[in-house]
């Protein structure tokens, strides 16, 4: 085993996950207090309990988009703190890659937000459907870092800042979780 492949067989308690963790808390925390609460309101902000029975009233190509994302999301979550190079990650790995690739055609078929037509984040989905064979044929060959830079950045680009985006005031997600 070559010195790049150990070096992905990482133990999942490092310290960067502990700060995350720590992070994450904290910012919980804080978003339940009430003086969290009273700045949401002055920033217009209308925080309540998940409208799930708007996701439920969405096209069936929404639901579905949704569905893909949340379990690429939550996959994708274990694989990046997970030791990598194992039987549970290339099994774990190749159900992130159907539920990206889900994912990824599912928003073509949603342009809604755009009149019809494609936008911006359309763009995304088409680089996600290139490069997540890309990234398997890399791991194919033995480019170890090549496969864990796509992969990475398709997490990063295509599910969280993606994600995020999908909380602008008047997306869905705006309306389900703050609107």
């Amino acid at each position: 085993m070559d010195r790049e492949t150990l070096s992905m067989r990482r133990r999942p308690g490092n310290g960067r996950w502990t700060l995350s963790a720590l992070a994450a808390v904290t910012a919980a925390i804080a978003l339940i207090s009430p003086q969290a609460k009273a700045m949401a309101g002055w920033l217009g902000l209308h925080p309540h309990p998940p409208r799930l029975d708007l996701i439920l009233a969405a096209a069936p190509v929404i639901q579905i988009h949704i569905a893909g994302a949340v379990v690429a999301l939550v996959i994708g979550i274990v694989l990046m703190i997970g030791v990598k190079g194992t039987g549970l990650h290339k099994t774990l790995g190749w159900g992130w890659v159907a539920a990206m690739a889900l994912t990824a055609v599912s928003s073509l078929f949603i342009r809604q937000i755009n009149h019809g037509a494609f936008s911006f984040i359309h763009l995304l989905s088409g680089w996600t459907i290139i490069a997540l064979p890309m990234a398997i044929y890399a791991i194919k060959r033995g480019k170890v870092a090549a496969h864990r830079r796509t992969m990475t950045g398709l997490f990063v680009g295509g599910l969280v800042i993606a994600g995020l985006l999908t909380f602008l005031p008047g997306r869905l997600m705006w309306t389900v979780f703050l609107g």
